[in-house]
């Protein structure tokens, strides 16, 4: 196994990865800076793998909910066909409680709504979101498309919450775009970054 070294000081700035792997082409695409924005939508295209970094998602409103959906027309509807697993681990500040559960509320089942990827945020000042999403082949006409994600985040009652959540969007046509938003109220701040493999 060789070791991947990242060639900035910080996922803000990433553009590159170094390493005797092979990585393919993993290739800096965008990124989207919230400022009380109510969605940051990226554009997919043909590329293998799209890999998304979230770097301190802040919402405006308490206790909502940091979702995503996919579009297979450019983004005039955002109601692709949906199925999740969804499974999480918390820890309050007062190290009274802790767990590691299915969260059954939060999957879908051949559902059009929008995929809960963190619940309850809460929305004050030092309160954030951070985590990974990496989405599979999008623009295959033949497979679903699969996508796995784990986030972190501070929960309204202070608690720290990871999510794992993986599924599959349940259509053979090409996803074009992705959209991400808070379930009520705008994203306040944060980044988030988008690179391809090829």
């Amino acid at each position: 196994m060789s070791l991947i070294k990242l060639n900035n000081n910080s996922l803000d700035n990433l553009t590159s990865f170094e390493g005797s792997a092979s990585l393919g082409d993993m290739v800096f695409i965008s990124s989207a800076t919230a400022s009380a924005s109510s969605s940051i939508e990226f554009t997919l295209g043909d590329l293998k793998e799209y890999k998304f970094f979230f770097v301190n998602m802040h919402p405006q409103t308490n206790d909502v909910s940091f979702e995503f959906n996919f579009s297979t027309d450019s983004g005039s509807n955002y109601n692709v066909t949906k199925t999740s697993t969804y499974f999480r681990t918390f820890h309050d500040e007062a190290d009274t409680s802790t767990g590691l559960a299915y969260y059954t509320t939060q999957d879908l089942a051949q559902s059009t709504a929008f995929q809960n990827i963190c619940s309850a945020l809460s929305n004050d000042n030092d309160a954030s979101v951070v985590g990974t999403m990496t989405l599979f082949n999008p623009s295959s006409t033949t497979y679903v498309k699969h996508w796995v994600s784990n986030f972190n985040f501070y929960h309204d009652a202070n608690y720290t919450f990871n999510h794992y959540i993986a599924g599959y969007a349940n259509t053979t046509s090409a996803l074009t775009n992705i959209k991400f938003q808070m379930s009520s109220g705008n994203i306040d701040d944060g980044k988030i970054l988008c690179f391809g493999l090829n």
